[in-house]
């Protein structure tokens, strides 16, 4: 297990209050629990998402397209 010290400004910290207390968690359970649902459900998608995505020829032509766009310095991602 591993700690974590953060910053927040008061505000942030008051609304993380209300959710914790709001699903019966103190704070850093609450923190832990927000923190993996945001990345489990945000920031993968599972096996068969993938095969749709990679099987879909015209997404992927155009995702190509638009890395290559990015790489010749056509756009900037912000």
């Amino acid at each position: 297990m591993k700690t974590v010290t953060m910053r927040v400004n008061e505000s942030v910290y008051e609304m993380i209050r209300q959710a914790a207390d709001g699903q019966k968690r103190n704070i850093s359970n609450f923190v832990e629990f927000a923190t993996l649902q945001y990345l489990t459900s945000s920031q993968y998608i599972d096996q068969a998402e993938m095969s749709d995505i990679l099987n879909d020829k015209s997404l992927v032509e155009n995702l190509t397209s638009g890395l290559q766009d990015v790489k010749n310095g056509d756009y900037t991602l912000v």
